[in-house]
């Protein structure tokens, strides 16, 4: 057997250049569960299997009969192991890392308190790389093998971030953040500069490997509307490139929002009027959005991002997703690390259900997993090539321990079928339900 070593992390991922057989419980999906019938959208089997090849999924079924059918594959049994696709972190930044979990205050307070002074150490191209490749490694130590990052306005923010990516062969999509007013002048850039980064750093990442580039103005407070110009102009030259963004997060912000822009129909329209709205467009937060700012996200087919962990931790509000679902609205999942208060997608899910009860809904966790999974993924127009436990998806891949603690396992212990046995594990589960992590068809070897 020969195999590939990536190098230069605290892990290596030993990818086998000869197939692979998972074998366990598997989970995967074949339509949305939000704006369907979700048993009628879930792919599940007792005792399946995975068959990899050349990183990607060749094949999933029955366990038995792949194996049969493929007596030369390197065979991992995980039993009673569930095996998904890896999640899908559609929305954080990975500068703010180090303050997850800092004390109180709403959303601008945060910012000028806790995320600006903080962002202002990553032109230290040393510390970015540092911060970068912790960042990662906790992500795949809780099951995530894909990130959405804003970065900071130094373009060494960037290149640490996608370097580091790259080291362990992950799917990224990151961008700089761009701001030109309301930021300390340590963290301003102008719109000449917002564009001309921008314009290099997506020339050298975009498509490379597996990096995919994102326009990133942070908010429209902090950018005039000069820079604003400037980044939509950028995104219709390089109209395959995503654009991420923060929408409507707080009701303060949307005041701000409004006397900064007072010509603007509403928040979207400021994003709108400059060239930033469109089927790539990313935007985050997205809860107290108005009719006509609904209508036109689902039109364009523009996704949103649920942040639900950041969502109550800074107090902003409770995300519609099942009416957003209903307007036909794509949404994404996403921890918002730092303002989110975990690195997991498995509490992120669980803030999910908690937030969804307050609404009057309680999602099954068959839509909280594929909001985790195949959600974010199509949110990120990467449908059917991450997030995906299916024929021709790259092999990403999370094994769950469905016993992982005691008390997990002693409520598993009385399931009567796979989503008793599930749901635990989504509403206490963290990094230590996560069994094993595949990227591109390599085992991350802690």
């Amino acid at each position: 057997m020969i195999w590939a070593i990536y190098p230069g992390h605290a892990d290596t991922y030993a990818e086998p250049m000869t197939k692979t057989l998972l074998l366990g419980q598997t989970l995967g999906f074949c339509g949305n569960p939000l704006t369907g019938d979700w048993t009628e959208a879930v792919s599940y089997d007792s005792a399946g299997g995975v068959l990899i090849d050349g990183g990607r999924i060749v094949a999933t079924g029955n366990g038995a009969a792949l194996q049969s059918a493929h007596p030369d594959a390197v065979v991992t049994d995980y039993g009673a192991g569930l095996i998904t696709a890896g999640f899908v972190d559609a929305h954080m930044h990975y500068p703010q890392t180090g303050i997850i979990a800092s004390w109180g205050k709403q959303l601008i307070d945060w910012l000028n308190t806790y995320t600006f002074p903080e962002e202002s150490r990553f032109g230290d191209a040393a510390y970015a790389a540092e911060v970068a490749g912790r960042t990662l490694d906790l992500a795949l130590a809780h099951g995530t093998t894909t990130l959405t990052s804003f970065c900071t306005i130094h373009p060494a923010s960037v290149d640490a971030f996608f370097e580091a990516a790259a080291a362990r062969n992950m799917a990224v999509v990151a961008g700089k953040t761009c701001m030109d007013r309301n930021a300390p002048d340590s963290l301003r850039d102008t719109a000449k500069s917002a564009y001309d980064d921008s314009k290099t750093l997506l020339e050298k990442w975009h498509g490379s490997g597996r990096a995919t580039y994102a326009i990133t103005p942070r908010f429209s407070p902090t950018s005039t509307p000069d820079q604003l110009a400037a980044l939509g102009a950028l995104w219709a030259e390089n109209p395959d490139c995503l654009m991420q963004t923060h929408l409507s997060e707080q009701l303060p912000e949307i005041a701000w929002v409004q006397e900064l822009f007072p010509d603007a129909r509403d928040y979207l329209d400021t994003y709108e009027a400059f060239g930033l709205l469109g089927a790539r467009g990313l935007y985050g937060h997205a809860i107290h959005l108005e009719p006509r700012e609904i209508a036109r996200l689902a039109e364009l087919g523009a996704a949103v991002v649920h942040c639900p962990t950041s969502n109550t931790f800074i107090g902003s509000g409770l995300f519609d997703l099942m009416g957003l679902a209903k307007a036909s609205v794509s949404v994404g999942l996403a921890t918002d690390t730092g303002g989110g208060s975990s690195f997991s997608m498995l509490r992120t899910m669980a803030a999910a259900y908690e937030i969804g009860q307050l609404r009057g809904v309680a999602l099954h966790p068959a839509q909280l997993m594929w909001l985790a999974t195949e959600g974010s993924a199509e949110a990120l127009k990467m449908g059917g090539q991450i997030g995906h436990l299916g024929a021709g998806a790259m092999a990403d891949i999370t094994v769950l321990d469905l016993q992982s603690t005691p008390a997990i396992a002693q409520r598993a212990a009385r399931a009567t079928d796979l989503w008793d046995a599930l749901f635990p594990t989504i509403m206490m589960g963290d990094d230590r339900a996560i069994k094993d992590v595949w990227v591109a068809g390599a085992q991350r070897q802690a």
